[in-house]
């Protein structure tokens, strides 16, 4: 396993510039997100939910207020700092890499939320994690990951962009390589110039029930977008399983 520290997702989502860059994501959709997803779930009133890749817990945060025990865990050390400080008796954090099982057959639902899975340079670290997620999940317990739909993500990718966020210019490039959709983002701040990348394999349908299978998850459910519409591979906007163990 490649060290936490040559990873493109260690030092990027840790650096402050992540945060700034990605600071006006749209918190009231989210929510409404959050809501249908535990409307459609129904967990119990005494369920463990798992919030897996949390960053810094805004997700797991709204869902304790809602009532249920979360827990949120995360490769990045800054984030869960941050995110500890909401840390309430049925609220906790940690940090975790996904690839390595967490309080096994423990959790009666795990969120993997927002395209925070398929970073790994090693394909088979994928079906690593989603074994690893897999154990951590009760007999009968859920798991919801939630994708981009790379198919219409591919065919609609901005190859370059400008965006200027709290006085910082970020030139932003992206395209396919490799497998991976791949970001470049430079920009110079205080005198220094900096660029980080973001590496998302090009997962599709068809690797994601391949993955199932594997790591012997039932797919109950797929979904293509927030409002948990039916998926459509060329329409949708997202790839939404709901896994059954």
């Amino acid at each position: 396993m490649a060290q936490q520290e040559d990873t493109w997702f260690s030092t990027w989502f840790d650096s402050p510039y992540y945060h700034i860059l990605y600071n006006n994501r749209d918190v009231q959709e989210a929510q409404l997100y959050m809501d249908r997803l535990l409307a459609y779930l129904h967990p119990k009133p005494h369920a463990r939910i798992l919030d897996l890749a949390c960053g810094k817990g805004r997700h797991s945060v709204y869902i304790n207020q809602k009532g249920f025990d979360v827990t949120g865990i995360d490769l990045s050390a800054k984030s869960i700092a941050h995110a500890k400080q909401f840390s309430n008796p049925r609220l906790r954090f940690g940090v975790h890499d996904m690839r390595q099982v967490y309080k096994p057959a423990y959790f009666d639902f795990i969120l993997n939320l927002f395209t925070s899975f398929g970073y790994f340079d090693n394909e088979t670290d994928n079906v690593v994690a989603l074994a690893a997620t897999a154990k951590s999940l009760k007999p009968g317990g859920r798991l919801v990951i939630d994708f981009m739909n790379t198919d219409k993500t591919i065919g609609n990718l901005v190859a370059e962009e400008k965006k200027e966020v709290q006085g910082i210019n970020f030139r932003i490039a992206r395209g396919v390589e490799n497998g991976f959709i791949v970001k470049t983002i430079r920009f110079a701040h205080q005198g220094r110039a900096y660029q980080y990348e973001e590496r998302v394999r090009a997962l599709r349908e068809e690797d994601f029930l391949e993955y199932f299978k594997m790591v012997q998850l039932r797919l109950v459910e797929v979904f293509g977008d927030y409002n948990l519409n039916p998926f459509g591979r060329e329409k949708s906007d997202r790839m939404i399983f709901v896994l059954k163990k």
